[in-house]
């Protein structure tokens, strides 16, 4: 029986969403620190390089000192990431709440793990290979509103898609493949990302100048972090909802000889 349909409130799973989320930011930001900050500082001295140069550059570091220095920086990145871990956290709590008895399955584990990898094509997938993330000394000042719109637009668009897709996987008749159900999911799920692909407007604003190998990898650890966040997210809110399903074992009485 779903943990929806017992006596738990929804603090109890707003408490664990948000500490399973807390956990996820951690393991997040420290895959970042490890394997993005390096990249993002090569990227800042090829921005610096090319300001003392006099070439245009998305920012100026010599202009003005640097409000938070590097090294703040970096040690913010969990801070940052522990945030929006526990933000995510509570949004999945929340969605496990609203969703749980129309998901048709028993086990509260699969649920969870299917809310947030529902979350991470939609949120995460859809929208990096449409837009994927650039580091510093790429991107023009003057299109950040027209940026901003555009990847608001694919995250709806994601959304959508995946909302599609659960309706097309239930569309067919009871009794019918496995592999025809998922075929048709993937199908409904493709379109809409597709649609929404073609509707959307290209930006490509990377420098020819800009190392490809540099991009690339910058663009590989960003989507890391965030499969390593909903990845994580996803088993500690499953692990904490095990743990909340499994009744206190009370230890035996001693019995008076």
């Amino acid at each position: 029986m779903p943990l929806t349909a017992r006596k738990v409130t929804f603090g109890q799973l707003l408490l664990r969403g948000l500490l399973a989320g807390l956990i996820a930011g951690l393991f997040a930001g420290t895959f970042a620190y490890f394997l993005g900050e390096p990249k993002v500082d090569a990227a800042i001295a090829i921005e610096e390089a090319q300001a003392g140069a006099g070439e245009p550059a998305g920012h100026s570091h010599d202009d003005e000192e640097a409000l938070v220095s590097r090294d703040r920086q970096k040690g913010g990145l969990f801070l940052a990431t522990g945030l929006y871990g526990v933000a995510m956290g509570g949004l999945l709590a929340t969605a496990y709440t609203v969703l749980r008895r129309r998901l048709r399955t028993t086990d509260d584990a699969r649920a969870a793990l299917g809310l947030a990898g529902a979350a991470l094509a939609g949120l995460v997938l859809v929208p990096f290979v449409k837009y994927p993330p650039n580091p510093p000394a790429v991107g023009d000042p003057s299109t950040i509103d027209q940026r901003t719109i555009s990847y608001l637009s694919i995250v709806v668009i994601g959304l959508v898609a995946v909302w599609a897709g659960v309706l097309a996987f239930r569309s067919l008749r009871p009794g019918a493949a496995e592999v025809a159900r998922l075929a048709t999911g993937a199908g409904a799920f493709l379109l809409v990302v597709l649609v929404g692909y073609v509707l959307l407007p290209t930006i490509d604003e990377v420098p020819e100048t800009f190392p490809p190998s540099l991009l690339y990898s910058f663009r590989l650890t960003s989507l890391g972090t965030q499969v390593t966040l909903w990845l994580t997210l996803g088993l500690a809110f499953a692990a904490l909802l095990a743990r909340l399903s499994t009744p206190a074992v009370r230890e035996p009485e001693p019995v008076a000889v």
